[in-house]
């Protein structure tokens, strides 16, 4: 008929902006048969960055090799499933230097590229120092994407915990919506579920978005063959069924959300619990298409843990003061560099058996996950060969790979991470530091 014509000649979001029709419709209609048939295919890319403290074991993680013919070591082990789409950048250090101590600057100024302010937060035998004075790249790339409507999201970032310390101070942030902003992460899985999935306590509010859901979906029917038609009025007699759930107060309104295991309480030993469910989570977010920008921030910089199903006691800020002659003391530490990237593993693992939501491939095909750390080495608190690994296809970057440089600033690397979703700034953070562009050889 003539509406379908019309579909052929147009993209499925110029028709339907053309005709008037909201984002709460969306979802109804995108997937109808004459609407997929004139879709253009679009990557959605992601960026997700995790964050764990306290430095590594440099001879228990970095790759003696370099290149594609590399050997993990231990502490990257759990890894090896996922070594085709990993990416270890070794060299790349954090050199921005003023207030604060390494462990405040090292988590302030990992994602923003830029001094602390001067501030009253006194840390070690440095100076004191305040909040980190720009923006980080995870929210310099979600507004990028928020300005776009094409890649435009509910929420634009999401920003999970795992018992990060219930206090605001230099060592518990690392995401800034700007200078002397810092955005504080979810570490309660119950409070990220009712963010993402909470009841509309405003009926009225919610009954007027389904009206105009509802009037959309009658003019999207009259453009559209039988075939859609007969979609379309399945999706209406949910729009109305919606509608009688609101009015009896019995259910709440949306798709289906995941169930949480009840009563895992903030505490130490539910850690691991703990890390499951915020990634079950960050994944089901996506699959929804609420973000495409996430981080996951294990504790804080000085990060105190103790790793009691490890069979490990000491807190792990501790045992990363203790020196290279404790055997002991670095072979916990690695194992503890080992459960994290466990959890690295896992949430690759989940976003590579979750087909991307319309589109071809598997979700980790188009994330790009970074896992980093605010030291490279605990006991010398050193800023340099900050761990930077990358796993999955989101940016772009050839991964399978081994790579080594010489004391490359990190601000290159946050101008990659920029570049790889087409947001071609010249410079992030300190411009000193962003000399040459991106971090070279990584594509």
């Amino acid at each position: 008929m003539g509406g379908e014509s019309v579909l052929y000649r147009k993209t499925r979001r110029d028709f339907l902006q053309g005709l008037g029709v909201g984002a709460a419709a969306m979802p109804f209609v995108l997937n109808l048969p004459s609407l997929a048939q004139a879709a253009e295919p679009v990557k959605r890319q992601r960026l997700i960055i995790m964050f764990s403290p306290d430095g590594v074991v440099p001879w228990n993680f970095w790759p003696d090799e370099e290149g594609e013919n590399f050997t993990f070591k231990e502490s990257m082990k759990p890894l090896e499933p996922f070594k085709k789409q990993t990416l270890i950048v070794n060299g790349v250090c954090d050199r921005i230097r003023g207030d604060g101590d390494s462990h405040m600057r090292g988590i302030g100024c990992l994602l923003t590229g830029i001094e602390l302010f001067p501030g009253n937060v006194q840390g070690g035998g440095d100076t004191p120092a305040g909040w980190s004075s720009g923006i980080s790249i995870d929210q310099e790339i979600k507004n990028y994407l928020q300005s776009n409507p094409a890649t435009k999201t509910r929420f634009g970032s999401l920003e999970f915990g795992v018992m990060v310390p219930d206090r605001a101070d230099t060592w518990t942030r690392m995401s800034y919506s700007g200078g002397n902003k810092p955005i504080a992460p979810i570490d309660n899985p119950y409070q990220m579920f009712n963010k993402l999935y909470g009841r509309q306590k405003d009926q009225e509010s919610l009954k007027s978005v389904l009206d105009v859901l509802k009037s959309d979906l009658d003019k999207v029917r009259s453009e559209v063959g039988a075939q859609d038609r007969q979609i379309l009025d399945e999706h209406t007699t949910l729009v109305r069924d919606v509608e009688r759930e609101l009015q009896s107060t019995a259910k709440d309104m949306g798709h289906a959300v995941p169930v949480l295991e009840a009563g895992i309480k903030e505490e130490n030993d539910n850690i691991p619990k703990i890390s499951k469910l915020q990634i079950d989570l960050m994944i089901n977010s996506f699959q929804a298409d609420f973000a495409r920008v996430a981080s996951l921030q294990f504790t804080n910089s000085v990060g105190q843990a103790r790793f009691r199903w490890l069979n490990i006691q000491e807190g792990q800020h501790d045992l990363s003061h203790e020196p290279d002659s404790n055997a002991d003391a670095q072979t916990k530490l690695t194992k503890i560099n080992s459960w994290y990237c466990e959890q690295l593993t896992y949430l690759a693992k989940r976003l590579a058996e979750t087909p991307e939501p319309g589109g071809q491939g598997n979700m980790l095909d188009n994330t790009t996950i970074l896992w980093t750390n605010e030291l490279g080495k605990g006991n010398s608190h050193t800023q340099d060969n900050i761990p930077f690994v990358l796993v999955g296809g989101g940016l772009g970057f050839k991964t399978g790979r081994s790579l080594k440089y010489q004391r490359m600033p990190h601000n290159r690397l946050l101008l990659a991470l920029a570049h790889g979703f087409g947001h071609r700034i010249e410079k992030f953070g300190n411009p000193d530091f962003c000399a040459g562009g991106p971090l070279p050889n990584l594509t």
